[in-house]
């Protein structure tokens, strides 16, 4: 059976497409207009809303709540202080990903987790012996991604917390009588916040923040637009950057988060006491430099790319919507495949074609010259692009400190 969101009740009459995907069980819109540029616009312009409330959600409590996670994590959570939230992955046993998401801690014993996958079984194997609890909360609150420019004047006219919260912070706040927790996070690579609200009052919290956003242009935003935002951002998805090691068939499909571009999570690995799970692996590659790839972000050079539709009589499209499949790199002088971009799509904002890339790492450096595979006219051509560091996209706001309202 498929579930519906705490908020499809409000955003089923906005979907004019009647376009839902299935997210862990839930529908999902796909875009809401008919034209997904249009959302896109929204986020990068104004303001946008996203339902990211089919993410997994789990509360890890207890006197080891932190010891524990220290022991699963990749990154530090010691090094997360309450009322911020830190990105985080934890591999297996091989230092191979098994999946990612966002901590939020919220005491010195209290920790909520969201993530795209259900971890519930596997995170309570691992807590035996330890004085911890994991709750999945899954359907008790429902999540709102308010992004964009405007998403700061849009919530702190509800909620004024918003104003001191600085990238990557969450504070307790009301929303007319609801209490919420709001963070400062997102999936577009803008300025942006999430809003956590009780299932049970879902529907009037967005009420409010629709009708706060009036005059700001907002407008909900469906998937098209989000993924099209996260690889200007330079953000990988699971089951397109990555797929969880342990649903691999092959270690081909597996990945290290140094391959990932996660090599920042890795600071202090040598000289730290903490044993998390996959940590010797992970030693092992950093010293032996055995990584297998890196990725990269990937710019298609403009004029290539229109000469070889142009002398196909044709004209160059300018698609935003990332494509869902794989496209092959090859070393400029040999010829020789070094990699391939796990997704294309032509940037609105950029007014560039651009993907997220895994090279091997002697290829890997910024502005590497590659080719890239693309497909005109059934056949098989090769138009020039550079390697180039994400994000794409990185616009100050994004991080800016709250007395920085960067518009």
């Amino acid at each position: 059976m498929v579930k519906t969101t705490p908020f499809h009740e409000r955003l089923a009459p906005l979907n004019r497409t009647g376009l839902w995907s299935h997210w862990s069980g839930h529908l999902s819109a796909v875009k809401y207009d008919m034209s997904a540029k249009h959302e896109y616009f929204a986020v990068r312009n104004s303001v946008g809303v996203f339902d990211t409330s089919p993410l997994f959600k789990y509360w890890i409590r207890g006197r080891d709540a932190e010891l524990f996670l220290a022991g699963v994590l990749t990154r530090d959570i010691r090094k997360c202080r309450p009322g911020h939230a830190q990105y985080s992955v934890w591999c297996d046993e091989r230092g191979y990903v098994l999946e990612d998401g966002v901590f939020f801690r919220h005491s010195d014993t209290e920790f909520f987790l969201t993530s795209a996958r259900p971890n519930l079984g596997y995170l309570s194997d691992l807590a035996v012996g330890y004085d911890v609890a994991i709750e999945d909360v899954s359907d008790d609150y429902g999540v709102l991604a308010v992004q964009g420019p405007r998403s700061r004047a849009v919530l702190s006219a509800l909620a004024p917390e918003v104003n001191d919260l600085a990238y990557f912070d969450h504070a307790a706040a009301k929303i007319g009588k609801t209490p919420v927790r709001i963070s400062r996070t997102g999936y577009t690579g803008d300025l942006g916040f999430e809003v956590f609200v009780p299932t049970d009052e879902a529907s009037s919290v967005f009420d409010a923040i629709m009708d706060a956003g009036h005059g700001h242009g907002i407008r909900p935003f469906g998937e098209e637009a989000l993924l099209m935002a996260r690889i200007e951002a330079g953000l990988i998805l699971i089951d397109v950057e990555f797929g969880s090691s342990r649903l691999a068939y092959t270690d081909k499909e597996r990945f290290t988060p140094k391959e990932l571009g996660l090599g920042w999570m890795l600071r202090g690995i040598d000289t730290d006491d903490r044993a998390f799970v996959g940590r010797e692996a992970i030693r092992r590659e950093l010293a032996t430099k055995s990584s297998r790839w890196a990725m990269t972000g990937l710019v298609v050079d403009w004029e290539d790319y229109d000469r070889l539709h142009a002398d196909a009589g044709l004209i160059t499209p300018k698609d935003p919507i990332p494509l869902p499949w794989e496209s092959m790199l090859y070393d400029i002088e040999s010829g020789d495949q070094v990699g391939y971009a796990t997704t294309l799509m032509y940037s609105p904002v950029l007014q560039r074609h651009i993907g997220l890339a895994r090279l091997r790492p002697t290829h890997a450096k910024s502005d590497t010259d590659v080719h890239v595979e693309v497909t005109i006219d059934h056949e098989y051509q090769r138009a020039r692009a550079k390697t180039a560091r994400v994000p794409l996209f990185n616009p100050e706001r994004k991080t800016a400190t709250p007395d920085r309202k960067t518009a």
